[in-house]
């Protein structure tokens, strides 16, 4: 009897070479199954849910959330792949892929007798050295051009949505983040001023970078404005309504007239915030063709809205706070939370601010403002699958671009810095004294996968494939896979270029994964329900 079943009769274990076999077939059958997703030819996966709803997509990220995974070993490589997402926006399917493919090669070695930390000694070897050639490889672009930026995010979507869409995304992820990124101030990128709306509308080529802000909502009076230009904005976050008193209070009165002159004082205290507004309203714009957008983050109420309608000012109420920010980013100006004292400073300015009723909802565009640090990508599509499709595929290639100009450097692709990286480390292996040089050669192996995968889904014989890049490497040449010929060419020529940062994080995170899996030698499920006690 084992100490475990000693300790706990209840308990459920794995030793030693059934734990092992375990975590590489679940790592196996994981990598088969996202294997065909990758690349821009990858085939797609089809979701259907419980209610029904069916899902079309390649994107790595999105198959392990669905997916209901049981397996522990293969979740916790799917949670692995999932963060690498999370940071650089691509990468997932290619984590999943490598993991899998480690265990394959370090299994061929375990079966013939060798120790798994043996193994794993040589993989830190390898990771170790990859990161060197890491170093050594990228290309370090200085000051990175709108062209190096377009190849990157069409690289990473690609392999998400199809390529005449891809490269239209591709232009706006671009763009968005060009727009909020200030070189001057030296403040990191914050993508969170790229605000995302969708609108069920026409198809999906029409989605659209807007140098401003689309907010998901439109003035409350029929009376105002639809369309307004060169206007001024004043953002607030002041009640323009009644609002109850923070702390329990409670008012009697005796009479009807005690009654009046309550609801009279609290009608009067609003009234003298809209007062103040509409002077200032004419303080600005008198003398001229100016208009005035007011948009508050709290409510307005109808005789305000009333009262703003005459003097034609526009009012938008209940405004995201996420999106007083973007307005201050967008418009210039800043958020006021008094009507004491209003300055022509805390104004912003837009050239156009309309109104767009799409079935019952409405839309408020902010477009054509002077210096904008803040944009929305908006996206169209004609059913709901498109737009999370789309969706799904602009916040990855948000993170590419501003990966690629934080880290200012590029890594070609096409599979040819694994290809590179491969034979660097077979070479490299020669050098390392002892039965570690088993695991670097593991590791070298490992890393072909990626470029055959690639290859192989294309629809070309993935051995020729590898052969053609690697006569071409020897020549000194930088070469990887052409899908559509399968023969080598030239990453730079046709504009695939990889990102640094997810390339550094597969390499540390993969061989961490793979070796923590390899010399697990038990697998214990120890846990009793309460039902089952006593």
């Amino acid at each position: 009897m084992s100490s475990l079943k000693l300790l706990n009769q209840e308990a459920e274990h794995a030793k030693r070479f059934i734990a092992l076999a375990m975590n590489i077939n679940a790592a196996k059958g994981l990598q088969e199954v996202l294997k065909t997703n990758l690349g821009p030819k990858g085939t797609l996966k089809m979701l259907v849910g419980g209610a029904g709803d069916v899902k079309l997509t390649k994107d790595g990220k999105t198959l392990l959330h669905e997916m209901q995974i049981q397996n522990p070993t293969a979740a916790l490589i799917a949670r692995t792949a999932t963060a690498q997402d999370d940071v650089c926006g691509d990468g997932t399917t290619s984590t999943v892929i490598f993991i899998g493919e480690l265990l394959k090669q370090a299994e061929r070695h375990l079966s013939e007798g060798v120790h798994p930390r043996v193994i794993c000694d040589g993989f830190d070897i390898a990771k170790k050295e990859a990161l060197q050639f890491l170093e050594q490889r990228k290309i370090k672009v200085g000051n990175i051009d709108r062209e190096s930026l377009n190849c990157v995010s069409r690289t990473a979507l690609r392999t998400k949505l199809h390529e005449e869409l891809a490269d239209h995304i591709g232009d706006v992820c671009v763009d968005a983040v060009l727009c909020i990124n200030d070189k001057e101030s030296e403040v990191p990128i914050d993508l969170y001023m790229v605000e995302i709306m969708h609108m069920q509308h026409k198809n999906d080529l029409s989605s659209r970078l807007v140098k401003g802000l689309v907010l998901d909502h439109g003035a409350r009076h029929p009376d105002m404005p639809k369309f307004v230009k060169n206007a001024h904005i004043l953002v607030l976050n002041v009640d323009l309504e009644f609002t109850r008193s923070e702390v329990s209070s409670n008012f009697f009165y005796s009479n009807a007239d005690q009654r009046e002159k309550l609801v009279e004082s609290e009608r009067k205290v609003v009234d003298e915030k809209v007062k103040k507004i509409i002077e200032f309203k004419r303080k600005v714009c008198d003398g001229n063709d100016n208009s005035f957008v007011l948009i508050n983050q709290k409510g307005i109420d109808p005789l305000s809205l009333d009262m703003l309608a005459k003097q034609g000012i526009l009012g938008l109420r209940r405004c995201k706070r996420r999106n007083m920010e973007r307005l201050a980013k967008a418009c210039g100006g800043e958020a006021v939370n008094s009507v004491d004292d209003l300055d022509a400073s805390y104004l912003g300015f837009a050239g156009r601010v309309y109104e767009e009723t799409l079935g019952e909802e409405k839309y408020t565009f902010v477009e054509e403002c002077k210096n904008p640090h803040s944009c929305t990508v908006l996206i169209k599509g004609p059913n709901k699958h498109t737009i999370e499709q789309i969706k799904d595929a602009v916040r990855d290639g948000l993170r590419a671009v501003k990966n690629t100009i934080e880290d200012d450097c590029l890594i070609p692709g096409a599979g040819s810095f694994e290809v590179a990286l491969s034979q660097f480390l077979k070479e490299h292996s020669k050098s390392v004294q002892g039965r570690a040089k088993l695991g670097v050669q593991a590791f070298a192996e490992a890393l072909l996968v990626i470029p055959k995968t690639l290859a192989s889904n294309a629809g070309q014989d993935a051995m020729d494939a590898l052969i053609n890049v690697q006569d071409a490497q020897m020549s000194g040449l930088v070469a990887g896979i052409d899908m559509g010929s399968g023969e080598a060419c030239s990453p730079e020529d046709i504009g695939v270029f990889d990102n640094y940062r997810w390339w550094r994080l597969l390499t540390r995170q993969s061989g961490i994964i793979a070796s923590q899996l390899i010399l697990v030698d038990e697998i214990m499920r120890a846990g009793v329900a309460a039902g089952k006690r006593g």
